[in-house]
């Protein structure tokens, strides 16, 4: 019988190591995919096949043929479709089987047969909705606002750790760590190595900030639910590093696999006019390389942990942020298990 391959049922293991489902989750990109190309990517566990359409609407479809499951990744681009290279079948971007060359009018042709993502296209990178049912209209989208704001100039920096995606989430939900991982870094060299955090709410999330030190260095973090999940930090700079005031992070993190994330970080800073290209410049001249050593820098720390270094530890104070993000993904993990099994 025709059917829309779906991976099955997850358990609560399953969904907190490779991902929350039924939200926004960052895919790569934007310039990742060209007209007229095609590339496969894996993310969230599943192998997911990308193009863009000769109208330059980005689709995002599972890697899988509805006919004998070959890889459509290994297929043809033809403008608003893929052809399956094993037997020409060829598949929409919405995942319609359009036509079968092999056997015109067979009961294939117009059955929605390989699942297709919503997708969506912010500040250079490309969003797809992970849903747990495919027939189910996606979630709302509250783009953040640093990347919406005509006000503030922001590069997309991408990379991607082999460390598990909430390493990746909780490095940044921990303050503490730039006095000392980054204490050598040209904006991270200031304040105190103690402090003393709180968790303060909002009406989308959280900050986690130090109670006795503001603008000095990374002393306080928001995270915010908004369709899809980020954190939003600054970090003060000096005046030699141009116009702009405060340096700005927003932070997403995607799994790859279990064991595998996809970072987003757009560094920005609320610039206009003159000083817009002043600061550009400054960054892509000076400033991006020193970034790129701070990332080195929690990269390196990050693949060197044990996979299961989070089953092992003795928290205190200042994990309070991370805590709560833990229970929050665990218990998200456990509600989205139950109902795909009662499904």
């Amino acid at each position: 019988m025709a059917r829309v391959y779906s991976p099955g049922a997850l358990s609560a293991d399953d969904i907190f190591a490779t991902g929350m489902r039924d939200q926004w989750h960052a895919v790569c990109p934007s310039d990742w995919i060209e007209r007229g190309a095609i590339r496969k990517l894996e993310r969230l566990g599943e192998q997911w096949v990308l193009f863009r359409q000769s109208d330059g609407e980005v689709r995002m479809l599972a890697d899988r043929c509805p006919h004998r499951g070959a890889p459509l990744s290994q297929g043809m681009h033809l403008g608003d479709r893929i052809a399956c290279q094993y037997h020409g079948v060829q598949v929409g971007g919405d995942g319609t089987v359009l036509a079968v060359p092999g056997m015109p009018g067979c009961n294939l042709e117009g059955k929605k047969l390989v699942r297709s993502l919503p997708i969506r296209e912010v500040g250079g990178a490309i969003l797809a909705w992970f849903g747990t049912d495919p027939e189910a209209e996606p979630g709302p989208l509250e783009v953040p606002e640093r990347l919406s704001d005509d006000g503030i100039s922001a590069f997309l920096c991408y990379v991607e750790w082999d460390a598990p995606w909430r390493f990746a989430l909780e490095n940044l939900l921990d303050p503490m760590h730039g006095a000392f991982l980054h204490h050598e870094s040209h904006s991270m060299a200031g304040g105190a190595t103690s402090a003393r955090f709180r968790i303060r709410e909002t009406d989308r999330g959280f900050f986690f900030e130090k109670t006795d030190q503001r603008g000095v260095n990374f002393d306080w973090v928001e995270f915010c639910r908004t369709g899809v999940d980020w954190v939003d930090l600054e970090i003060p700079y000096p005046a030699t590093a141009g116009p702009g005031g405060s340096f700005g992070i927003v932070g997403m993190a995607t799994p790859i696999d279990a064991n595998k994330t996809a970072t987003f970080f757009w560094r920005y800073r609320r610039v206009s006019g003159w000083e817009r290209d002043v600061w550009r410049f400054l960054y892509r001249t000076t400033l991006e390389a020193r970034h790129w050593a701070v990332l080195e820098q929690d990269r390196i720390m990050l693949e060197h942990m044990a996979p299961d270094a989070d089953q092992a530890e003795n928290l205190y104070q200042h994990d309070l942020g991370v805590i709560r993000l833990r229970r929050m993904y665990r218990n998200q993990a456990e509600e989205q298990a139950k109902r795909l099994a009662d499904a």
